[in-house]
């Protein structure tokens, strides 16, 4: 029987390769036969078939990315793992979490097969994506990057940018894969994890406050790791799931869903001291 798990023959990349779901992702892909170019600001701890060292702010840094992995080769896979927690300004954490992602998968589109896919790390923080589609339009709205973080900056104030990055990459997904993959074959998908412990969970405890992080619901009783992680997104651009397309995967052992509906009673608000 084909294994339809395996990435052999293919060439994969992966930004926020150099610690945590990324660098997880890095080494899952490549035990199944992936060739990954890397993409962060710091060079990863293991060997890749190329790396770029990119500022995801940067519109026109990613497009110079993209065209050099372009040029040296086929892209088959593109994950998307880098992020910024809430401790950095808004128009940063919306700029590497939401706007650099949506700009590097539109820019990768052209080059990919009809067989592509791509996935995105969003977060369960970003489950109430629905009740903000209205506050969120503006954002998708502006495709431009640069316009775009305009837009951030304009309404920083009154914006929790990790909260928002997270709910625009949701909404984003589901909306773009209803074209993107009946125009190009490509497939786009996302998954919103719960606490996972990364080398960014003191951040999050940062904004949060420990009790917040000690009460946050894990049916499952422990966070996740990046390698749990890992194996959704290498699962999602899989052709295990070449039927799957427009889909946020919620990978936090089943919190969200629990308290979406009700099961769960959902943790007090965090500190505001915080």
């Amino acid at each position: 029987m084909e294994n339809r798990f395996s990435y052999e023959g293919r060439r994969v990349v992966v930004t926020g390769c150099a610690s945590g779901m990324g660098e997880a992702t890095t080494r899952i892909v490549q035990s199944l036969g992936a060739r990954v170019v890397g993409v962060d600001i710091k060079p990863p701890p293991v060997t890749v078939e190329a790396f770029h060292e990119v500022d995801l702010r940067d519109p026109v840094a990613i497009q110079a990315m993209v065209d050099a992995t372009a040029a040296a080769g086929p892209v088959d896979r593109v994950f998307y793992c880098a992020g910024l927690p809430g401790t950095f300004p808004p128009a940063d954490v919306v700029g590497v979490n939401f706007i650099g992602m949506r700009a590097t998968a539109e820019a990768f589109v052209p080059h990919m097969p009809r067989d592509g896919a791509i996935a995105s790390v969003s977060s369960s923080a970003g489950m109430a994506y629905l009740m903000a589609a209205e506050q969120l339009e503006p954002l998708l709205s502006r495709e431009d990057p640069t316009e775009a973080r305009a837009w951030v900056e304009e309404n920083a104030a009154s914006l929790e940018g990790y909260t928002f990055s997270k709910m625009a990459t949701i909404l984003w997904t589901i909306r773009r894969a209803a074209t993107l993959t009946p125009e190009t074959g490509i497939r786009l998908n996302c998954i919103s994890p719960g606490p996972t412990d990364t080398p960014m969970m003191p951040a999050f405890v940062e904004v949060a406050g420990q009790e917040f992080m000690d009460r946050y619901p894990k049916p499952v009783g422990r966070n996740a790791t990046p390698e749990e992680q890992g194996w959704a997104l290498a699962f999602l651009n899989s052709d295990a799931a070449s039927h799957v397309s427009g889909e946020n995967l919620f990978t936090d052992g089943g919190a969200a869903g629990g308290m979406m509906t009700g099961a769960i009673a959902p943790p007090a608000a965090p500190n505001p001291g915080h």
